[in-house]
């Protein structure tokens, strides 16, 4: 599908079809980190279905940045706070008395976690303890859908993928901060919101490596990528031959869109950790990433730097089981490796041919597009039943 095309799919798909989803219309929702890769997606799709979305994060984490190149500021009421400032958190829940709410404020990568270790765990494990205490003393209903990470998981690098019932742990500062949010997400779930049927709702959920347009984050592949590229220019690539769970940042959205819906009717998934990621059948390696890439951008250029003695740890293969998604929830991913990179690569071929425009267009469109193909597939989600 050309970039036209996909423009054209704002005419043509209504986002009221999907029934499941329209249970946002109206209702407010807090996202922390709203400003990040993910966090801005998630505002745009919100509100593209009719949500009141306040955003909490602290700042704007990279320039360019999706929130900003969306123009997503005047749709959306937005605070500006340090996830570790306990009493500014509570003041911003207990001013806008969310109905949901979807935690992703975090120091999202596993490098800076070396170099700034404490305020890793700061902002990762208490930046949540700060949002569950502050949802402890509201007196209301409350959905709340708490994002960790897949490297949660005490990784092994073993072939099959990790169930949510594995082992918690961390080789790293990040994933150790990751872990701990975990055990303090399951401590309030059981001290503190722990009868039949509390008023705070909340789930714990763990993606596998998002990839998509709007990430301009250091130290990630698919950004460092279009960088260089975009300037004829080759990137260094740390760990060519190491796997991860690539998916487009639709998919956990999805995902998490799904489980806020079914918690909100159902009091049994309360308390409950999900795995959202792509198939464990084929697995793909950075290497495959960039081949795949290089089918959608001219003139791609990398050199491999896996030999040098100064590489900090990252896992060399890890992968999620989603099987427990699929069963309790009915969600499956959508787009296959294919699709995922050329949608990804899409995004950023419109951005550095129309630097002047705003994104916002081309975003809804690939939103609509993801669910106009999740509806050919059959999934539940997209239904208009």
């Amino acid at each position: 599908m050309t970039i036209l095309e996909q423009i054209d799919l704002l005419e043509i798909y209504d986002i009221d079809k999907i029934t499941m989803f329209k249970i946002f219309q109206n209702k407010v929702v807090l996202i922390t980190g709203h400003t990040g890769f993910k966090g801005s997606w998630l505002s745009l799709w919100l509100n593209h279905l009719g949500a009141k979305v306040v955003g909490l994060s602290l700042g704007i984490p990279t320039n360019p940045s999706n929130f900003e190149t969306t123009n997503l500021n005047p749709l959306i009421q937005s605070y500006d706070v340090d996830i570790r400032d306990r009493e500014s958190i509570s003041e911003v829940v207990h001013s806008c008395q969310p109905d949901f709410v979807f935690h992703l404020a975090a120091q999202a990568l596993v490098r800076p976690s070396y170099d700034s270790p404490i305020k890793t765990i700061e902002t990762n494990a208490m930046g949540t303890v700060n949002l569950l205490d502050s949802l402890r003393s509201i007196n209301k209903d409350v959905v709340a859908v708490i994002i960790t990470s897949d490297k949660v998981y005490d990784n092994v690098e073993w072939s099959w993928g990790y169930k949510e019932t594995d082992r918690i742990g961390g080789k790293d500062p990040y994933s150790a901060s990751k872990g701990m949010a975990e055990i303090a997400i399951r401590s309030y779930v059981e001290s503190y919101f722990n009868n039949a049927n509390p008023n705070v709702r909340l789930c714990t959920t763990r993606a596998g490596n998002v990839i998509g347009g709007g990430d301009w984050a250091k130290d990630r592949i698919v950004p460092d990528c279009m960088r260089a590229w975009s300037k004829n220019e080759a990137v260094n690539i740390r760990s060519p031959f190491s796997t991860r769970p690539w998916q487009h940042v639709l998919e956990p959205l999805s995902g998490y869109l799904v489980l806020a819906f079914k918690l909100s009717q159902s009091s049994k998934l309360h308390g409950e950790a999900y795995n959202f990621g792509p198939s464990t059948s084929k697995n793909y390696s950075v290497s495959n990433l960039l081949d795949e890439m290089s089918k959608h951008w001219n003139k791609v250029q990398w050199n491999d730097i896996s030999d040098k003695s100064d590489q900090l740890h990252e896992a060399g293969l890890l992968k999620l089981n989603c099987d427990k998604a699929l069963s309790e929830l009915n969600w499956q991913p959508t787009l296959n490796f294919a699709e995922t990179v050329r949608m990804t690569v899409d995004w950023y071929k419109n951005y550095y041919d129309n630097q002047e425009d705003s994104t916002f267009n081309f975003a809804i469109a690939q939103i609509n597009e993801y669910i106009g193909l999740a509806e050919s597939r059959c999934m539940e989600w997209a239904s208009n039943d």
